[in-house]
């Protein structure tokens, strides 16, 4: 089945709307979240970086960056120097001057290109990974992360929630993987925190594509299993299905999972809600209410679900109130009118 323009405007505005549901209890214990919204935890849109509802954090921006430089990219060759720079002008929204950010390739880009820097809103600081800021700024003095010249040991989930465009490329699993992780190492060399984005990577790319959760689970499971170190990985997403083939979890069920700071775990609760939710709000709402990443949970949880069933399944109160979603429906008409163009030679 073709990529529709439905379901990549859902995976991208999914994704939106899971992190600014997340966004307001990202650092709250479930204690704190149920003292605050009751037993059953947020169930909208709440206040959050100057907002009344509906913000953004970084995980967005990142993911419409790394988009935008997927874009920009030479289809017939290498995408991930054109994400890098992508990255560095997402950098430059983070208060870094562009003179600094753009050392290392300012014969390529003297000025930023692109539309997202120039969209003043996405100049905001919405609690920027540590890891991605130290990793982009090395960058600039020509340490680039890969896969087998990692640029540090973090494998926080900084890589993986930032990695659903790189499932919307292509069809094969293994190239959606491999664009996936390598996106990921630019700023996380621990395997963890690169093969958890390989395989959300893939995963988005099925489902895009018309596979189901489960198969989409399967075919990119197995193409982890080729890679080395994965197993800490696939353990998570193994115990993610064993979650939720008992039923809906509790949110201290979800706990067990881990916080979702680190990548595999962040994956490993945003596959268990997919599975068990019994429609997107239901699932989105259980992936952001735990002591955990919430944002980045309930990111990753959006952008499959979206991806899956495209963006009718998101309520309509939650497309009209998520921040920038001007912009993401923007950007998702560029993507997929560049995709509906034959390839170059």
């Amino acid at each position: 089945m073709q990529l529709t323009k439905d379901r990549l405007l859902g995976c991208l505005l999914g994704g939106a709307v899971g992190d600014a549901l997340g966004a307001p209890v990202e650092f709250m214990s479930l204690r704190d979240i149920r003292n605050r919204y009751g037993e059953q935890g947020s169930r909208d849109f709440d206040g959050a970086y100057r907002r009344d509802g509906g913000a953004i954090t970084d995980d967005t921006q990142m993911t419409l960056f790394t988009l935008e430089g997927l874009l920009l990219s030479d289809r017939a060759g290498n995408p991930v120097p054109s994400v890098l720079r992508a990255y560095l002008r997402w950098l430059h929204t983070q208060g870094f001057p562009w003179e600094e950010v753009s050392r290392s390739t300012k014969d390529v880009e003297p000025e930023p290109a692109g539309k997202l820097v120039h969209v003043q809103e996405l100049h905001s600081q919405r609690a920027p990974g540590h890891t991605c800021v130290t990793a982009l700024r090395a960058s600039t003095y020509g340490k680039v992360g890969t896969t087998t010249d990692p640029i540090n040991d973090s494998k926080g989930c900084g890589g993986v929630m930032r990695a659903a465009p790189a499932g919307i490329f292509s069809s094969y699993v293994s190239d959606s993987f491999w664009l996936g992780s390598a996106v990921a190492a630019l700023t996380h060399g621990h395997p963890s925190g690169y093969l958890s984005a390989g395989v959300f990577a893939a995963m988005t790319s099925l489902l895009l594509r018309g596979a189901d959760l489960p198969t989409a689970l399967d075919s990119a499971t197995a193409e982890l299993r080729k890679h080395p170190r994965h197993e800490e990985t696939l353990n998570a997403l193994t115990q993610a299905r064993a979650l939720a083939a008992r039923g809906r979890p509790t949110p201290e069920d979800l706990e067990t999972l881990g916080g979702g700071w680190v990548g595999e775990e962040a994956l490993a609760i945003a596959v268990c809600c997919a599975l068990v939710g019994k429609d997107f709000e239901d699932a989105l709402l259980l992936s952001v209410n735990h002591s955990g990443d919430s944002d980045s949970t309930g990111a990753i949880c959006g952008n499959l679900l979206g991806a899956r069933d495209g963006v009718g399944v998101i309520p309509v109160r939650w497309q009209a109130g998520v921040e920038l979603v001007e912009v993401v429906r923007e950007i998702a008409d560029d993507t997929y009118e560049l995709l509906s163009r034959p390839a170059g030679p």
